[in-house]
């Protein structure tokens, strides 16, 4: 519940008011819910006998404020009506997520509104020693799990997550999110230590125009750079999209990475250190390699002509090693190469 507690002066004494999304709860009659299957703000307010003309206004009114198509199954409404027999709808407030809701008013007028809730910040230092992983550390020690991804982002580069040892251990101070007494989620992390085969390896924040990153304790960056490229290239023909007409078979597919376009034969180079998890040929790909550079981020090098010298699966490269050459194998129309950045196995798009 979003509620705030109010002293309201009258003439000779204080008055009580409890308010619920700025609203007086004492002032209405109030119906709570939760989205159904196939509901839509519509069918909702109808069902409460709100006008199809007064619904048709506040869709339009809510153009630019709120996508209607993306209120979820499950999600939590209440409707504020007046408190006579008719019980009228004046207000209807639907919860989009823990701290975001919409308003959609017809008291006085139409209005419809995108609102925070206020969210409160506790700081909170844990520790745990890893028995078996750092995801079941964290449920032993009642921590929220999800505080498991954020070491292992913040120690990337650092710490190989899969190869963890029983006795490993972990302390962090950071920030846990609440609205009222409910718990939303993690804050920021403040500082952290993490012990490691018989080392400690720290963690403190430190933001520079508007970017945080993580440093140790004599002042080095935890995240090793990645060259911008993995070749000198003259241009890049095709960029990451989710939908993009494909050259040779004429349809609309994701493009998972970026082309960029550059004479056959161009070396191309590993953007960081890393371990050869695939090499080989497939009929999109044509020649191919897969790098593994940590346990959060991959990549991937496609329509190679041929390999750099020693290149095996299963082998180590260095940043800026020569891994192949660029061609036009597989389903491709000219030599470029098909850059490809993973992150937890997913691609995202390597220039942002």
């Amino acid at each position: 519940e979003f509620i705030v507690i109010e002293y309201a002066d009258s003439l000779n004494s204080q008055k009580l008011v409890i308010k619920e999304y700025g609203l007086a709860i004492d002032s209405f009659h109030i119906i709570r819910g939760k989205i159904g299957r196939n509901q839509t703000l519509g069918s909702i307010l109808n069902r409460y006998g709100v006008s199809q003309d007064t619904i048709h206004k506040l869709a339009m009114e809510s153009t630019g404020i709120f996508d209607l198509r993306k209120i979820r199954m499950g999600n939590p409404y209440k409707v504020f009506c007046t408190q006579d027999t008719n019980h009228r709808v004046m207000h209807f407030v639907y919860e989009h997520t823990p701290v975001d809701y919409i308003m959609f008013s017809i008291k006085d007028s139409i209005r419809v509104s995108r609102q925070e809730k206020e969210v409160n910040l506790e700081t909170r230092e844990v520790s745990g020693i890893i028995n078996s992983s750092l995801w079941n550390a964290m449920i032993e020690n009642k921590i929220d799990p999800m505080l498991a991804f954020e070491l292992s982002e913040i120690y990337a580069w650092s710490i190989d997550f899969f190869g963890l040892q029983e006795g490993d251990g972990f302390k962090v101070n950071y920030e846990e999110q609440y609205v009222d007494t409910n718990y939303i989620g993690l804050g920021k992390i403040n500082g952290a230590v993490f012990y490691h085969a018989g080392e400690k390896f720290y963690a403190v924040p430190f933001v520079q125009d508007s970017i945080e990153s993580f440093y140790d304790q004599e002042g080095n960056s935890l995240r090793k750079a990645f060259l911008k490229a993995p070749l000198r290239f003259s241009r890049i023909s095709s960029r990451y999209s989710h939908s993009r007409l494909h050259p040779i078979l004429k349809i609309r597919r994701p493009h998972l990475g970026i082309d960029y376009a550059a004479p056959i034969g161009t070396p191309v180079v590993a953007i960081g250190d890393g371990k050869v998890i695939k090499k080989g040929h497939t009929k999109g790909n044509g020649n191919w390699i897969k790098i593994q550079h940590n346990s959060v981020y991959a990549t991937a090098y496609l329509h190679l002509s041929h390999y750099g010298k020693g290149i095996q699966t299963g082998g180590y490269v260095k940043q800026g090693d020569v891994i192949g050459y660029v061609g036009s194998t597989g389903l491709s129309t000219g030599p470029h190469l098909d850059f490809r950045f993973y992150k937890n196995g997913y691609p995202v798009d390597p220039l942002k």
